[in-house]
């Protein structure tokens, strides 16, 4: 079925760690250089796992970006002629980052983003919840489970002495089927 939008959306790209949010990003940024829309990527300063000008996925994929501490800084640079913002890590941004992306969506710039939807607790991580409750489109990924294979939607920490929601880094984390993650 063929649908039309208005200009101006927010799409959200979620799931677990290791189930390829930033490589879907990256895709997605990719099909607007071949449309010759000009657009641009931030992630968050806290985002330290490469280097702090890329977003890159696992898979080797990056693309440049702007670090940035809050999503209001996201303004200073949008000229008249960006026609999409992408930002990854979303989960790392102030709870009413929000707020912001409806305001980008609303002058008609379309708006991707990428992040965890819950933490190691299986608590919503930070404001994806309100993210993913005004965006039009989501996307949920899953991983492959760490332990049988199978489809993992969960982030399992793998050193709980840690009780800090935030530990950036992929060796204290494996993905994690519902059935894995309550063993």
């Amino acid at each position: 079925m063929f649908k039309k939008y208005n200009d101006g959306w927010i799409e959200a790209i979620t799931g677990p760690m290791f189930s390829g949010k930033s490589e879907e990003l990256i895709k997605r940024a990719n099909s607007l250089i071949y449309a010759k829309q000009k657009f641009l990527v931030f992630k968050h300063e806290i985002d330290n796992r490469w280097e702090t000008s890329k977003v890159k996925s696992r898979a080797g994929f990056s693309i440049e970006c702007k670090t940035i501490t809050n999503s209001n800084e996201i303004f200073d640079y949008i000229t008249d002629d960006i026609k999409c913002i992408i930002v990854d890590e979303v989960q790392f941004f102030e709870e009413n980052i929000h707020q912001n992306l409806r305001k980008i969506a609303e002058k008609g710039i379309r708006v991707i983003v990428a992040g965890l939807d819950m933490d190691y607790k299986c608590e919503p991580f930070g404001p994806m919840k309100n993210i993913l409750a005004v965006a039009e489109f989501v996307t949920k990924l899953t991983a492959v489970c760490f332990e049988c294979g199978k489809a993992a939607a969960f982030t399992y920490r793998k050193d709980k002495s840690n009780q800090e929601v935030v530990a950036v880094g992929d060796a204290e984390y494996e993905a994690r089927c519902r059935k894995c993650m309550q063993s």
